[in-house]
């Protein structure tokens, strides 16, 4: 009992060490049939890996929606992830993965799966500009900075269940969203996000709530811009407060994630007073923990615009 207790401690203290661990599984294979790639996840969104059930089909729904389960008492959605990503599995669909992401619980059929392995956030490369079609966020260098180190693909969960379940209506309405943010002239809300739809859907809101921003794609990039900003800002004679109002971020992130971010910035006497609110999809009692633990001023789950907005107002008006 203790080891597991003390396994469930590491676990959960990967995030002040700027660490995760990623679930490896396997698909199948490419056009040529003999090449079969590493995908990750990470593991704070599985809830549970099971053997594939029986499944139900649903009239109607896209080719690679396979269907439904009754998953002790819950229906979940189950999402064909080798057809969605293009490959063919030789051994066919033998594990389901339950996940729970973004305020949702879905499920993806995969060919396999290889182990957990914990990595530091160093040790993942944004995949931006590849050929992945958007669909992969980064490369996860598995063995480190060396030569012929394997490759895990981490995807974009965000953009396949766009694809594979649009949302009705509008994804940001400025109708809805409410009146306009008052930020201090000349002030920005940075923010970061490592997936091109999330990047998206934040500008949108932010647009419609009328606030500039500066957008980066990682904590590392975001953590260079700020202190960019502060360096004009100390050549210039005023403080950080002139130029930025709010820093808006993503947990997961390569090169440095969303907690590690909030911890250098709030423990760093130039930016202590910054208000960071986290908008992620991890979800969770354990990542609201976290997010305190960090000294974040606030968190919201993915992604509902006017949560978003009212978030923000409410943290800028504190």
């Amino acid at each position: 009992m203790n080891s597991v207790q003390q396994e469930i401690d590491e676990r959960s203290n990967l995030t002040n060490s700027n660490k995760f661990e990623l679930l490896l599984f396997r698909l199948g294979c490419d056009a040529n049939g003999d090449h079969s790639e590493l995908y990750g996840i990470n593991v704070f969104k599985i809830r549970e890996i099971v053997a594939m059930p029986e499944v139900t089909a649903v009239a109607g729904s896209s080719p690679h929606m396979l269907g439904v389960v009754n998953l002790r008492g819950q229906i979940i959605s189950v999402m064909d992830l080798p057809a969605i990503v293009g490959v063919k599995p030789k051994t066919g669909l033998n594990i389901m993965l339950v996940t729970e992401f973004a305020r949702t619980t879905q499920a993806f059929a995969v060919e396999s799966v290889d182990e957990i392995v914990r990595l530091d956030w160093g040790q993942v490369l944004s995949a931006e500009g590849s050929t992945a079609g958007g669909m992969v966020t980064s490369i996860a260098r598995l063995d480190g900075d060396v030569n012929n180190t394997r490759l895990a693909q981490v995807l974009d969960v965000e953009t396949i269940l766009r694809k594979m379940i649009p949302t009705e209506g509008k994804d940001v309405d400025p109708d809805t969203i409410g009146p306009k943010l008052l930020l201090k002239p000349g002030t920005i809300i940075l923010a970061a996000d490592d997936s091109v739809v999330a990047r998206s859907l934040i500008e949108q809101g932010l647009n419609a709530m009328g606030a500039p921003y500066a957008m980066t794609k990682s904590g590392k990039e975001a953590w260079d811009k700020l202190n960019h900003i502060a360096d004009g800002c100390k050549a210039e004679g005023i403080g950080i407060d002139e130029r930025v109002a709010l820093i808006l971020t993503d947990l997961e992130m390569p090169e440095m994630d969303g907690f590690t971010l909030t911890r250098l910035v709030k423990q760093d006497a130039r930016f202590s007073k910054i208000p960071v609110v986290i908008h992620s999809s991890l979800s969770g009692k354990t990542n609201e923990d976290h997010v305190r633990g960090v000294g974040a001023d606030a968190y919201v789950a993915k992604f509902v615009a006017e949560d978003l907005a009212e978030t923000i107002r409410k943290v800028l008006n504190k």
